[in-house]
Order: structure tokens, then sequence, then C-alpha cells
């Protein structure tokens, strides 16, 4: 295979991929060359991964297990999974680890599931937060009807103390944008300037809002979005919550090819205006290579919504073609633009 065959293959850099057309296949690509992607990148994934699969012997989560948020508290990580079973439907679930890959505990029923019209058809990818003793998860409600999909953002929160607790007593479910299409909302984990703050996804942008109080939100911006000749030309989308660093904040976020790749790349945001894009990663800190992020229920997919930071390192967990749930780590000081 010549490498001037496939347009999007590059090796710019210390990066090397290739992604699908009509030209080239990441099936085809030949094993000298995903083995030297596999060295170049940045991440290192976890070799046990997937850590989260399906359990058929439970109707709500036998088919798919996957996007997943994570926090830590009490010196464990908590893990909020979506889940798709016999029905279709996506519901959450409950997972739990302390060294951050090995599972430990695991629900046997959904601790959060579709409870109104608006959402009927699933409750996707969810995203925590903390807020002293409350805990604010951001979530994509999905309704089908005859002429499609209408997916939008939904808030909730609970005690910390029920959420140690097992005690599933989520609080009512807020629609800030009720009836207008928008998904991937995440909370940074602080107020800034007296205010909360939310990125979100008005397609193909990633999006910022303000709020006083999660109900009411203003002052919606445009912070970035897709860049032509780049591995994110078709959309962008926030992952889990920004990382707070003396630079600034450490988003990770996705972005997806117009050949429908999904990938992960990092951006740096500005401490007291996050809307502000300090800098913004050239190349994909992840993207698919290994099979379980090339064949699933959808080819070629990573895709966060949750990271946890210990000891100068980050955990994050993404989902891999929409079917498992992995693991991969990062030290902080790697994905910080060099000086």
């Amino acid at each position: 295979m010549r490498l001037d065959t496939c347009p999007l293959l590059t090796t710019k850099g210390n990066w090397l991929a290739c992604f699908q057309s009509e030209n080239c296949s990441m099936n085809s690509l030949d094993y000298s060359l995903r083995n030297t992607a596999r060295k170049t990148l940045l991440m290192k994934r976890y070799k046990g991964n997937p850590i989260l699969q399906p359990r058929v012997e439970n109707p709500w989560e036998s088919k798919l297990v996957f996007n997943a948020a994570a926090i830590l508290l009490n010196k464990q990580i908590h893990i909020l999974y979506r889940a798709i079973g016999n029905d279709g439907v996506s519901r959450i679930g409950y997972a739990a680890t302390l060294d951050g890959y090995t599972i430990t505990d695991r629900s046997p029923t959904p601790i959060f599931k579709p409870n109104s019209k608006v959402e009927h058809s699933g409750c996707e990818d969810p995203r925590l937060s903390i807020f002293g003793e409350k805990i604010v998860m951001a979530y994509t409600a999905l309704k089908e009807h005859d002429h499609g999909q209408l997916y939008q953002i939904s808030l909730t929160s609970i005690a910390v103390e029920n959420f140690l607790n097992k005690s599933w007593e989520w609080n009512e479910r807020l629609l800030p944008f009720r009836g207008i299409r928008n998904k991937d909302a995440v909370l940074f984990p602080r107020k800034i300037n007296g205010k909360y703050i939310m990125f979100h996804r008005f397609e193909p942008d990633i999006c910022v809002a303000y709020s006083d109080n999660l109900e009411r939100w203003y002052d919606i911006k445009y912070v970035f979005g897709p860049r032509i000749k780049s591995w994110d030309n078709w959309k962008v989308g926030a992952a889990g919550p920004p990382i707070e660093l003396n630079e600034g904040w450490l988003m990770i976020y996705h972005g997806v090819s117009f050949e429908k790749v999904y990938s992960l790349g990092v951006a740096l945001l500005d401490k007291n205006e996050p809307e502000t894009v300090l800098h913004r990663s050239e190349m994909p800190i992840l993207f698919p290579v290994e099979d379980y992020e090339r064949f699933g229920k959808v080819p070629n997919v990573v895709f966060s919504c949750g990271n946890v930071v210990i000891d100068d390192k980050v955990l994050v967990y993404y989902g891999a073609c929409d079917s498992v749930l992995c693991v991969a780590t990062y030290d902080l000081a790697e994905l910080l633009p060099k000086k």
C-alpha cells in the first residue's frame, strides 16, 4: 500500500494513522503500520481492556456497555456507565474500582433510567461533577419519534451521602434547552466567578453557557469547532469534566472526521475565562487502533465521558465502538503544550 494513496494517512510529527476512505480502510492497514501507531501515541491503554462488557444474564445491559462518567470519592473510583439491553433503551449502571482498572463492584440493576416522554428512548452518556455535598449529572435525554430523534441535554443531582450509600434518590430532572437538539454536556467541577459553567454541543461546535442555579442558562457562546484539514474536521464534543491545573483548564474532547472516525484530543482553556482556548492538540491523543476500538456496533470509535486524576496521571474512561468500556492513562505533563 502506497502512503500517498490514502488521503488521511499522515506521518506529521510522531503520529501515524489510517482512517477509512474509499481508497484505504483501517481493516486493510498492515500490521507494521498499526504497530508503529501504537508505539507513537501518548496514551497507555490498559492491557486488560475492555474493563466492562455486557452481561447477557441482565436484560437491561445484555447488548452494549460503554460511555461512562467517573468520579473519585473515598479512595474509590465510581463509574456510571451507559447500557443497552434487549429493548434498545439506554439506562445507566454503576460499577466501582479501587485501582482504576479492576472492577470490584457492579450493580445488578440500573441506577438511573428513563421516567418521562422526553427520554423514553434512553438516558445516554452521563457526565458527573461534584459541588460540595452534591453530585450533578449531565446526560442526553433521547426521544425517538416517527420523524427521527430528539436528543437534548438533561441535568439532575444526588447527595454525595446517598451516592456513596447507593441510595439512588435523584433530584428533579432539568431540561436547560427544552426542545432543542443538543448533547455532550459537561459541567466544570467548580463555579467560576460565582457561576456554573457548562460546555455543550450545538452541532458541530462546542459551546459554553452560564447559570446561577442550574435551571436558567444564558450567555451561550461558541468555543471551538471542527478544523477543515484535521482529524476533527466534521464535529467536536466535550469528554469528561475539565481538569484544573496551574496552566489553565485541561479539557479532553472527541473529534470526528468526515469518515466517521471518533478520536480524542485535548485543549487548554484560560483559567478565568474558559471560553478562551489557549491551545488545542494538532494530533489526537487517542484514536482507534485496537480491534475492540475498530470492530463493534459502531466501528472506529473511542468516546469518553469521564476522567479521574491520580498522582499526576489522568485515567480516561472511554467507550469503544459503542460496545464496551475501556480505560487509558496519560501523564498530565504530556498533555500540556510544549513550551
